[in-house]
């Protein structure tokens, strides 16, 4: 007994905590090792093509013809961080509009905003492969979920929108992709 405490008061309290630490790394790896504890690989359930699309409100653009295009390609990033380039399969570009109320009538009209005459709203449907888990889809070790923020460059622009919608398109599972779509559907 008189040896251990002699021990004890010869450790000092940094060798302590690398001792822990050591000893919790051990257990957390024979955890893994006998599957009680999944990691992230284990969870990837399918790899799919899925379609997303990124809408940009209020672009402003004085040129004629935008310069991001259908069938092109355009580089983009996640929450900051550079990803990949992606097929561009639609963009769908609008001028804001304006309500306005019809003349002798309750009715309410949607007429193009000439007060705002270079502002524009433009949806841009992108394509990639992606892991499937039970989350949701990932690409680029980002979850794409709505609302999640994606900058779209090209050699000519560098535009920021949000994810707005999201289509898990070829799993084998049906089971999985039913509720992967349904976790995405406006409920």
């Amino acid at each position: 007994m008189e040896k251990i405490s002699e021990l004890l008061k010869k450790i000092k309290t940094v060798d302590l905590i690398i001792i822990i630490g050591v000893i919790v790394a051990l257990v957390v790896g024979f955890l893994t090792y006998k599957n009680i504890r999944q990691t992230a690989e284990k969870q990837i359930e399918a790899t799919s093509k899925i379609s997303f699309q990124v809408f940009i409100r209020g672009l402003t653009y004085t040129g004629t013809n935008l310069p991001i295009k259908a069938n092109e390609k355009t580089f983009i990033s996640i929450r900051n961080v550079p990803y990949t380039d992606l097929d561009i399969i639609d963009v769908k570009v609008e001028r804001k509009k304006a309500v306005l109320p019809a003349i002798n009538t309750k009715m309410l009209m949607v007429v193009e905003d000439v007060s705002q005459a270079y502002l524009y709203d433009v949806v841009i449907t992108l394509t990639d492969n992606a892991k499937i888990t039970k989350d949701g889809a990932v690409v680029g070790g980002n979850k794409i979920k709505l609302g999640l923020p994606i900058t779209l460059e090209g050699k000519d622009y560098k535009f920021t929108g949000t994810v707005s919608d999201l289509k898990v398109m070829q799993i084998e599972d049906k089971e999985l992709r039913k509720s992967v779509n349904a976790s995405n559907d406006i409920q």
